[in-house]
């Protein structure tokens, strides 16, 4: 498929699935499950209102979601006791899969809640977005239902930049200008049609999250885009525009760590007959600098991205729904 064709057909702005009756309808038509998961550390400030408007407007007003469920990281804060209050089923990372012990990262709480929740689709939302509202749960199963050949969901939106001085209006999505952008232009170009690959909101069929091996840390997102392009095309996608979306900034610092464990994630995945045999081995320490009176501190950080495995291949999964050995 060429990118400017999929970008004309694969690309929806979320109105377009605003009658959420009819949504419902043809969910239910269909026989879909769908589970909604919010991984979760330390997200006391923003839980319980995101919580509150989703079960309102999609679970007891139309009900288009079977389960909204919070995966947490083992927050120090009140986030857990907050998204059970308002009505979340709350699970703890570490005990979900105990015998696979526990990492921390945002793709631990991905990859478990795969075997956690029971939806045909999962539709994943950052715990932080301070403008939460019904469309971006819903603008993002809207092609899993109405597009049988879709197979993952990525949202996109203005990324206003929350601060001191209140929010500018445009910035963000740094990572993927500087780094994901020309990665994906030079060796999947057919990738680049994704206008925010990094986002953390998107949706997934489970046949498809299933077979996925998750990166636990900064790389998830990067791994799935091209190993879903690998195994299904670029016609397996569609993104959605969710307008406007208000997020805490991350520091310079911050995002080099980030690009230093999607960098690992993307070169790891081109030395399997991706023509990058040749690399030298990949070290994990990422080195930074921070000013200290007249002088520069050394900071160093070690970053692995180790993955887990698809879950597919856990005799427990397979177990619990009812797959054989």
């Amino acid at each position: 498929m060429d990118p400017r064709d999929w970008l004309a057909r694969n690309t929806f702005h979320h109105s377009a699935f605003q009658d959420l009756r009819r949504l419902v309808a043809e969910k239910e038509r269909q026989g879909l499950r769908l589970s909604l998961c919010i991984p979760t550390l330390n997200e006391e400030k923003t839980i319980g209102k995101e919580i509150m408007l989703l079960r309102a407007e999609l679970v007891s007003r139309y009900p288009l979601f079977d389960e909204i469920a919070v995966i947490d990281s083992g927050s120090s804060d009140r986030t857990r006791e907050v998204a059970a209050a308002f009505g979340a089923d709350v699970y703890e990372s570490a005990d979900i899969l105990p015998e696979t012990g526990t990492r921390r990262g945002k793709g631990e709480n991905l990859w478990k809640a795969i075997y956690q929740l029971a939806g045909d689709i999962i539709v994943y939302l950052d715990a932080d977005i301070k403008n939460i509202r019904p469309h971006f749960a819903y603008g993002l199963v809207g092609p899993l239902i109405e597009r049988p050949e879709v197979r993952y969901v990525k949202a996109f939106y203005d990324r206003p930049l929350a601060g001191a001085g209140g929010t500018r209006p445009s910035g963000g999505g740094r990572v993927t200008e500087i780094l994901i952008r020309p990665l994906f232009s030079l060796f999947f170009p057919d990738l680049a049609a994704l206008i925010q690959p990094l986002s953390g909101e998107y949706a997934v069929r489970r046949e498809t999250l299933e077979r996925l091996s998750f990166p636990i840390g900064y790389g998830v997102e990067t791994a799935h885009l091209m190993d879903v392009y690998r195994a299904h095309g670029l016609e397996a996608f569609a993104q959605t525009d969710l307008d406007r979306r208000v997020h805490r900034n991350q520091s310079t610092g911050d995002l080099g760590r980030m690009a230093f464990g999607i960098l690992q994630t993307f070169l790891s995945r081109l030395r399997p007959g991706g023509g990058a045999e040749a690399l030298p081995e990949l070290h994990a320490m990422l080195r930074q600098f921070q000013a200290r009176d007249n002088a520069y501190e050394l900071v160093e950080h070690h970053i692995v991205e180790e993955e887990r495995p698809p879950m597919i291949d856990l005799p427990a999964y397979r177990q619990r729904r009812g797959l054989p050995p």
